[in-house]
């Protein structure tokens, strides 16, 4: 069993989540996966089935019922991993928006013990996104410095999705209470982190644009992440950390 795992929150991804599997199993670096699928009617699950018996102890699959969010299905993998001994536990997209040889970087950054967080940062050195609108970039650009304002995080990237957190922090975190699922539930776990006290560093990498399949974003999930960074500021008021 490795100490760090690799949670891949999945929804009709079949056509990457062979690719992204094997990508990350090559690594020099012994990573454990759980890939948490959200019932994706193109068999994404049977996918992964189909590569447990190459990959035993190695890779895990936890089926939900519906799709209910990227949030809750990174709850559930949380709590997955929580209740084994792994030290180090991952975020990750299916689509190779994120790269996999970029997880050494993160895990090498948490494995110093002077960082209890390590986010991928797409804004941490410039601009770092291939393939994307600009409409796309100005939005989501936009909406990290709209966060940084309002809840006075130095997070540059607040709405990543590519992170490693050690075991402490996901501890400390009452996931029962985590209320988001979209942007808005990354927003969420950095600034419950950051009111803890925990130490966030952002690690530069390329963001590339998925290739293959359907994006997730949605008019829900914008607004969520619009309205939820201000009514997260105010219960903080009056909240102790």
């Amino acid at each position: 069993m490795s100490d760090a795992l690799v949670i891949i929150p999945t929804y009709n991804e079949i056509e990457n989540i062979e690719a992204i599997l094997r990508s990350v199993f090559s690594l020099e670096k012994e990573f454990d996966v759980l890939v948490v699928d959200d019932a994706s009617p193109d068999h994404t699950a049977d996918a992964v089935k189909a590569l447990q018996s190459e990959f035993p102890k190695r890779l895990n699959l936890l089926n939900r019922q519906d799709k209910s969010g990227l949030g809750s299905a990174y709850i559930a993998g949380f709590k997955w991993a929580l209740e084994r001994d792994y030290k180090f536990i991952f975020e990750m997209d299916a689509d190779f928006s994120h790269n996999p040889n970029d997880l050494l970087k993160l895990y090498q950054a948490c494995l110093s013990e002077e960082v209890d967080m390590a986010v991928g940062s797409r804004y941490v050195k410039g601009i770092t996104v291939v393939n994307w609108p600009l409409s796309r970039i100005l939005l989501s650009y936009g909406a990290s410095l709209y966060v940084r304002l309002i809840t006075g995080m130095k997070v540059k990237d607040s709405t990543a999705g590519f992170i490693c957190y050690c075991r402490s922090v996901l501890e400390s975190i009452d996931l029962d209470k985590v209320r988001f699922v979209g942007y808005a539930f990354q927003i969420e776990m950095k600034f419950k982190a950051t009111k803890k006290g925990f130490k966030i560093v952002e690690i530069p990498v390329i963001f590339k644009d998925r290739e293959k399949g359907k994006s997730k974003m949605s008019g829900n999930i914008i607004y969520e992440a619009i309205f939820g960074v201000i009514s997260l500021k105010i219960k903080s008021l009056f909240t102790k950390s």
